[in-house]
This record gives structure tokens, sequence and C-alpha cells, in this order.
């Protein structure tokens, strides 16, 4: 694939089309980008966002860039942008629970999956963020196939691109998407669960969350799995 991007003035390069255009010269008529977050949160679930491009694409929504770059409120303002530049878009999550039972790897693929029978046109090519292609590993939930069954395909070719929430327009839209969501989702679950202040720290462990953690314990909603909650159990 090219790797030629737009720069912004003050050197960092901004999310474009190049991809998706070079996806549309060869012929697909629809492409995507795929991203995940919450992944190494201490709480509350992962979460996948699939944005869907459609041939002729040109422009993108003014101010798209990673979700880790942009703030609170200016991620809230695309999402409006992105759902109507889109064919498509749709958000998956695992629960806690589920990241505790099948692991986070398989976890990403069960949320990359809800979204994607989520999407209402099918993409045939998606890019994922990142350098390991957990959307092709085998699905843990009835319907979705067994542990160990055969690599199932989701019916479309998936391209690995390393930070290509950075650089890929759709995959920049997804990060953006999910992120809002699974904020959205973890505020929601800070007013059944207070104390641990998700509603600002969505889940991520920082020290004020860790140290309620040992104040008042874990919650149904903490992956009690996760090293913080490991070494409390030996300690």
């Amino acid at each position: 694939m090219p790797n030629t991007h737009t720069t912004e003035d003050n050197g960092r390069r901004r999310p474009d089309l190049a991809i998706e255009q070079h996806l549309f010269d060869r012929g697909f008529q629809l492409c995507g980008g795929v991203d995940e977050v919450g992944r190494g949160s201490l709480a509350g679930p992962v979460t996948v966002g699939i944005v869907v491009l459609a041939a002729g694409t040109r422009d993108i929504p003014a101010g798209l860039a990673d979700s880790k770059m942009l703030s609170p409120a200016a991620r809230e303002a695309l999402v409006p942008a992105i759902c109507r530049w889109a064919a498509g878009w749709a958000v998956g999550h695992a629960s806690a629970a589920e990241i505790d039972l099948f692991g986070i790897l398989d976890a990403l693929n069960l949320a990359g999956r809800r979204a994607f029978q989520q999407l209402p046109r099918r993409p045939q090519h998606l890019v994922l963020d990142g350098s390991y292609n957990w959307l092709r590993r085998p699905p843990v939930l009835p319907g979705l196939g067994a542990p160990g069954a055969r690599r199932s395909d989701l019916g479309c070719e998936v391209s690995l691109m390393p930070k290509a929430d950075r650089l890929v327009a759709s995959v920049a839209a997804a990060s953006v998407i999910a992120k809002v969501r699974r904020d959205g989702l973890m505020a929601r679950l800070a007013r059944w669960h207070p104390g641990y202040g998700w509603e600002r720290n969505v889940g991520y462990g920082t020290p004020a969350h860790l140290a309620a953690i040992r104040q008042i314990g874990p919650c149904a909603q903490h992956r009690r799995s996760w090293k913080p909650f490991i070494i409390q159990a030996d300690s």
C-alpha cells in the first residue's frame, strides 16, 4: 500500500484517504477502518469501532485525527460529521467478564465481530490498526464458533497497519466513534459504581483509581485477571 500522507503545519502527519483510494483503485467498492479502545483499562469493556467508506469518497470531516490526540469535546463534535460521511459504522463491546474468561485477544475478536455484524453495508476490505490480526482469531461464543475451531473469515480482506489511527481516515474515524461510545458507557457505569472516578479515568489505572480499589475493593466491572487484582489477591 502507498505510504504518502498529508502533513500538518506542526510536522505531525494527519489522516487522509490515500490508503482508501488505493483500495478503491483496486476495485473495492466499500472499505473500512477498525480500531479498539479500552484494551489496557482495569475496568469496563474493550470496544471496537468500524467505519466503512464507499468508493468515490473524497473529503474527510474537518479536524479528524486519532482520538488520543483530540479533546473530549472535539471527539464529541466529530461524531455527527463522521456518521454523515461514512457509508456505515458500528461499535461492539466485550465485557470485563468476557475479558477475564477468554483473554483480551479473544475479547477483541468478539467485540470486532459484534461491530461487524451490525454494519448496514459490509465492506470488502478492512484496515486494522496494529500489527496483529485479532479479527481472524477463532471466535469463542456459540453462534460465532468455538475455541480451537478453524479460523473463520468475515467475508472481507483485512490489512494490518501500525499507527493507522494516525494515518488512515477511516481508522481515525473508527477510533473516535469507539472512544466516544466507550467513554459514555463508562460515565454511565460510574453512576452505578461510584467511588472509582470512571467519569474521569474511564477505567484506566490512574493513581486515584488504584487507591479507590485498595480502599473499597473491586466491583463486577473490574477485570479480575488483570495484574493489579492478582497482586492484591496474593498479598
